[in-house]
């Protein structure tokens, strides 16, 4: 999460492909083999993920709705047998960072280096035996946008080591222990949402996870069948979730779960937030505790009526159902930025079905549900809202649901 610490740089307008084009493979390999002096024995991709619904709710046990853009981050990889590990970005300026695994400590810094250096923290803390390796990085995921820049350097690391050192765990296995790269060792404490995402979605689909037990169902999401398309409107603005910002929710929910005598928010059904909210109110929680545990709870209910709505084929019933998403990030959760209620505001009146930003917010993105016929109109208006505003112009691609973590070759 933390976006604006990655190597990546954003694209003025990023591509929309959902291939991966050759070039990048053979530009990859020849800059990995000129940097290193061999070839790499292999390169993976992980890519950039967007939320369709479920925000805040996978710390709390809660349900969330990701889908995989095409945007990727790719690792070229050769393993090492004498404890080096060399890391560089082809995004970022500066040259190799050389490190020793076994000296590796969280909260040691690194910059854009923590990401895939806490991955193999992570898997030598879980008695994976990862001797070294030599990655070259680079992505197209736009950072700071709330699209999970991070999320896919971590997931990208740690399937192209599964592979190389033959440690045999799944896709989900390795996304978790992403997430304790993220949590314990570069200090941001997202939920698991974002490695899951990267590393389980399936093109077409939009992934149903239960973050409790981690247990998915792909669920087809063909925008362009039912003449739809998702747009992400990127406001430039950049967000930090390792500012406190994030923290402070995050501690917020767990306070909620603790004076309701429940494990997380997860155990407050929607039918019991009413009572819940008195609970709250009567023994003088604050009032950001209030406003954190009703969003939650009513973010998992809306994850349900979406998943109800796309099952029955009602994909623009979604619409108002993602706009009362982002009133709940707005005004419960406080998440939000003037420019992503912008771009809310003026898509839903220009025509679109429904808008919310998505992911930890204060910046980042929003998407925008609309017709496939409507879709320049409302790119139009909010382009035109953001110049009259004095906002720098944001960028504009549709969602196309995309794979997962994956070997390139």
């Amino acid at each position: 999460m933390t976006d604006n610490a990655e190597p990546t740089a954003a694209p003025t307008e990023p591509t929309a492909s959902s291939t991966e084009p050759t070039a990048s493979f053979t530009e990859l390999t020849a800059s990995f083999a000129e940097l290193y002096g061999a070839a790499p024995e292999g390169i993976w991709a992980a890519p950039g993920r967007v939320n369709l619904i479920g925000e805040y709710t996978d710390f709390n046990d809660g349900f969330v709705m990701p889908l995989a853009l095409p945007h990727t981050a790719r690792a070229a990889v050769a393993r090492r047998t004498d404890g080096e590990l060399r890391l560089h970005s082809t995004d970022v300026p500066g040259g190799v960072v050389q490190l020793r695994v076994d000296e590796l400590a969280p909260h040691s810094g690194h910059g854009w280096a923590a990401y895939p250096a806490g991955v193999v923290w992570a898997l030598r803390e879980a008695g994976h035996p990862v001797t070294g390796a030599d990655i070259q990085l680079t992505s197209t995921v736009p950072t700071g946008a709330g699209l999970s820049s991070s999320a896919a350097l971590e997931v990208v690391t740690a399937l192209a080591l599964n592979d190389l050192f033959g440690l045999g765990l799944t896709a989900a296995e390795l996304a978790v222990l992403a997430q304790r790269a993220e949590n314990a060792f570069v200090g941001v404490p997202c939920g698991v949402m974002d490695q899951m995402a990267s590393a389980c979605c399936t093109e077409g689909h939009a992934l149903h996870l239960d973050t409790r037990d981690l247990t998915q169902r792909q669920v087809p999401f063909d925008l362009a069948a039912h003449g739809l398309q998702l747009l992400v409107v990127d406001t430039r603005v950049k967000h930090a979730l390792g500012d406190g910002a994030y923290a402070e929710r995050r501690a917020a929910c767990e306070e909620g779960a603790r004076v309701l005598g429940i494990r997380t928010l997860r155990e407050l059904p929607y039918e019991g937030l009413g009572a819940g909210l008195d609970t709250l109110a009567a023994a003088g929680a604050d009032e950001s505790v209030v406003r954190c545990v009703r969003h939650v709870v009513s973010d998992n209910q809306r994850v349900e009526q979406v998943i109800a709505l796309l099952d029955a084929g009602d994909v623009r019933a979604a619409g108002p159902v993602l706009t009362a998403g982002h009133v709940s990030l707005r005004d419960d959760l406080r998440v939000s930025c003037p420019e992503l209620d912008l771009v809310v505001e003026t898509a839903n009146a220009a025509g679109a079905l429904g808008a919310r930003m998505t992911g930890g917010g204060f910046g980042g993105s929003a998407i925008v549900l609309v017709e496939e016929a409507q879709a320049d109109t409302v790119t139009k208006s909010v382009l035109e809202a953001f110049a009259s505003a004095g906002y720098a112009a944001p960028g504009v691609f549709p969602a196309v649901p995309s794979a997962g973590a994956r070997r390139l070759g």
